[in-house]
């Protein structure tokens, strides 16, 4: 039987089923304003011979509720992955594991298989940008939490009123790290900033494993990030997916009804 994978971010949800060896072509959308209806509709359709649907979601317990209620309508069961000490060849560092964002752990299982005896920083630039940092046995070694590039600029702009002003309009002259008018200074800005400190991760975890990690990048923001990294790196647009399609598989991943 098929699974729907679903992978609910702040912003944006991707979705794509999973016959148990292919997983289907993905699909996203900004989901912000959509109700049950929208979700039953874009994610079931008229095709609903599914065993459940299995999510990673961050998007908050109305959003939840909202997904669940529409699957109930479709006769599919939802199941949502919490995050545990161990599952799938991946063991969370943090102190306490359920503090650890259930997108980061899916992504890890995905970068982990995807990447066997590989250690990486897994990059998820989405409203956040995470970085998780995982050995090349599978042991996640913390993380790193800043504002993605998109929220850097919604900031500046909500918060300075001088910027905010000179940011409105005018030629863009984004060339380089140096923005020749104000919207440029501060898109340039953000997406370096965003570059610097995952090539730093870079270095650390170097510096704590004996040898630089592979860099594994997803999410909406990524591919303006990638270009000004300084780092090996790979993106994998769907990797959360990869990990929700293998924890489908896993003898007793942690699962919430």
């Amino acid at each position: 039987m098929t699974v729907l994978l679903v992978d609910v971010g702040n912003t944006r949800i991707k979705w794509a089923r999973f016959d148990g060896e292919r997983l289907g072509t993905a699909r996203a959308a900004v989901h912000s304003a959509w109700r049950s209806a929208d979700y039953d509709r874009r994610l079931f359709g008229p095709a609903r011979r599914l065993e459940c649907m299995l999510l990673a979601s961050v998007a908050g317990s109305r959003v939840d509720r909202t997904l669940a209620a529409a699957a109930r309508r479709a006769g599919v069961p939802a199941r949502f992955v919490t995050v545990p000490r161990r599952a799938a060849g991946v063991t969370v560092g943090y102190v306490e594991p359920w503090r650890l964002g259930v997108d980061r752990f899916v992504a890890a299982v995905g970068a982990h298989h995807l990447f066997k005896g590989v250690a990486t920083c897994v990059v998820g630039v989405g409203t956040a940008m995470t970085i998780d940092l995982i050995t090349a046995a599978g042991r996640q070694r913390g993380g790193v939490i800043i504002p993605a590039p998109g929220l850097m600029v919604d900031t500046l702009l909500s918060h300075t009123h001088g910027i905010r002003r000179r940011a409105r309009g005018g030629a863009s002259g984004a060339t380089g790290l140096f923005g020749r008018s104000t919207r440029a200074a501060i898109v340039q800005g953000s997406r370096y900033a965003a570059a610097a400190i995952i090539d730093r991760a870079v270095e650390e975890a170097g510096a704590l494993l004996g040898r630089r990690p592979l860099v594994v990048l997803t999410g909406g923001e990524a591919p303006a990030v990638r270009p000004l990294l300084r780092s090996h790196c790979v993106g994998v647009p769907d990797l959360v997916l990869r990990g929700l399609a293998v924890l489908s598989q896993a003898s007793q991943p942690r699962l919430r009804r």
